[in-house]
């Protein structure tokens, strides 16, 4: 769930959609659970800052209603907690757009100080990009929102002057000046956004402009306050009269990386929430997170589906870069480089110092898939990634660790099976498997050690090219060819073959009905069929393809 309060106040569900929340006042008590970060409210707090400091008898009644409304809206009672003594929002504190703007602004503050003004610019214009207009400006005529919001607006203003500061450095007096003389004309009694305007001036040719400004700010200052202009404008003041500004000349533009491009999903993402919050919670933890299971457990999946809910996929800044295909060390940079879109002839440097300077910017999360072939390689580079760019977090999927210093792995197993499926009459167990329902009158059997997908419709197993499986019964036993199919199948792996010949057509058809399945891992079965039978499917056995004990012998029937 996110809630953005740096504007009117809103709630979004973890998928992006809106939550309406009617009601000023539980809008309120939304935003004021909201900044408490995490922490309890006690509820003479909430009475003080909904209703003054002389709340009625009525109020407290009152407060319980707007709790029941506020649950009602975000979907339970889990996400607004009765604590003693008071209430609790279950959000994370990055979910508020308040608490990730003043850590941006703090950390762009920190950059600033140390003189790195590229990356102090950068995390200033994030940190302002979240604003959607004065804070808590549909709640503002309540008490505790007069007090909250003008706190958020002084650091608002901190952070406009913090970036101007920052891009004038950066030689960018052209790009800004406009902004800086509106902030100027909102702040006249500013004198930080004064200097700066008349920085900016100067740096544009426009000496007079400059010292105009000073003449105007004291003018307000005295009329206004009675002081006189500080130190540090006067000395701006000298040095423009003087002409001894510094001017700093624009650095060359730095390439950036395309906005990143997620897959698009053709299916809904079902189960997996813990492992959702646990890799979630990685990520703001640790630099390198690396989910690690066997193949086709879902690890691209998971992966996919936590970044495309992480905050820097809603600036763009999310790259998946897939791996399956690169087999050498020289690959690996070359293939981040197309997913970061860089085609400029000019640009020098090694591979991995082209990679650096494209993922500059800002917070960032590159996801590496499929690490398994280059591990080593992988490990590697991901350490310098992560060594030259302080805001970068990687996100990796692998059969196996990475083994770095500083890794969080997230172990992933096969998908556990839905609530209330065991026991059923269309879900039973078999052998070692588990049986999951299907729709399309079918249903799977998931091992215990090994998950694998099929896609399956009564009548024929097919695992692509050269992995038909066929059982003769009913009609299909007095075709020609019929019941060899599974036959050839248990001899080809009882001989150890790694190539499989396709059988032949006729052997893969049979009109009306067909299915087709990954090959299923020994010990494991196929059950073909609709889960409940009646009328002519009655009859309909299942097809074992456990290879126990009988690879040479055909020990499925299939109902045609």
């Amino acid at each position: 769930m996110r809630i953005e309060v740096l504007g009117p106040v809103r709630a979004y569900a973890g998928d992006g959609a809106p939550i309406e929340v009617g009601g000023a006042r539980v809008r309120a008590l939304l935003a004021r659970l909201a900044l408490a970060r995490g922490e309890v409210v006690s509820v003479d707090s909430l009475l003080d800052g909904l209703w003054g400091e002389r709340p009625s008898g009525d109020h407290v009644n009152a407060l319980h209603a707007l709790v029941h409304r506020l649950r009602r809206a975000l979907g339970g009672a889990g996400v607004v907690e009765t604590v003693a003594g008071g209430y609790r929002l279950n959000v994370g504190a990055e979910e508020v757009d308040a608490v990730r703007f003043e850590a941006l602004a703090r950390r762009g503050g920190r950059e600033l100080a140390a003189g790195a003004a590229e990356q102090a610019a950068a995390l200033l214009r994030d940190a302002l990009k979240l604003w959607r207009g004065d804070a808590l400006a549909d709640v503002r005529d309540l008490p505790f929102a007069g007090t909250a919001g003008a706190r958020l607006d002084e650091l608002r203003v901190g952070a406009v002057e913090d970036r101007f500061e920052a891009e004038l450095r950066l030689g960018h007096h052209g790009e800004i000046l406009a902004d800086v003389e509106a902030a100027a004309a909102g702040h006249p009694l500013r004198e930080r956004l004064a200097g700066l305007r008349m920085r900016a001036l100067h740096a544009a040719g426009r000496q007079s402009d400059a010292l105009a400004v000073f003449d105007e700010v004291r003018r307000t200052l005295t009329e206004e306050l009675g002081v006189d202009p500080s130190e540090e404008l006067r000395r701006t003041h000298v040095a423009v009269l003087r002409g001894e500004l510094e001017i700093p000349e624009a650095a060359q533009a730095r390439p950036e990386a395309v906005p990143g491009r997620l897959p698009a999903q053709l299916t809904s993402f079902v189960g997996r929430e813990d492992e959702l919050r646990l890799l979630a919670g990685l990520l703001e933890a640790s630099r390198l997170v690396t989910v690690v299971g066997p193949g086709g457990v879902g690890k691209t999946r998971l992966a996919v589906e936590v970044v495309s809910r992480h905050r820097a996929h809603r600036r763009g800044r999310v790259w998946l870069v897939p791996l399956a295909g690169v087999n050498t060390a020289d690959g690996l940079p070359e293939a981040v480089l197309g997913t970061l879109g860089t085609a400029d002839g000019r640009a020098s440097g090694t591979p991995l110092d082209r990679v650096v300077n494209l993922l500059a910017g800002g917070e960032g999360v590159l996801v590496l898939d499929n690490c398994e072939q280059i591990s080593e390689p992988v490990a590697e580079f991901a350490r310098h990634l992560l060594e030259r760019q302080p805001y970068l977090t990687i996100l990796a999927t692998s059969r196996g660790p990475l083994e770095v210093m500083g890794e969080a792995l997230c172990r992933l197993g096969p998908l556990e099976l839905p609530p209330g499926t065991r026991g059923s009459r269309s879900c039973r167990r078999i052998g070692r498997g588990a049986a999951v329902p299907r729709s399309g009158g079918s249903r799977i059997v998931a091992g215990s050690s090994t998950s694998y997908t099929a896609r399956l419709r009564t009548g024929r197993v097919d695992g692509g090219p050269g992995r038909g499986h066929r059982a003769p019964a009913g009609r299909a036993a007095a075709r020609p060819g019929a019941g060899r199919g599974a036959a050839a199948y248990h001899e080809r792996r009882s001989a150890g073959q790694a190539a499989r010949r396709p059988l032949p057509a006729a052997q893969h058809r049979q009109q009306g009905s067909r299915a087709q399945a990954a090959d299923p891992p020994r010990g494991h079965r196929v059950e073909l069929g609709p889960p409940h039978r009646s009328g002519t499917d009655a009859g309909a056995p299942d097809v074992d393809l456990s290879g126990e004990d009988g690879d040479r012998r055909d020990r499925g029937r299939l109902c045609g």
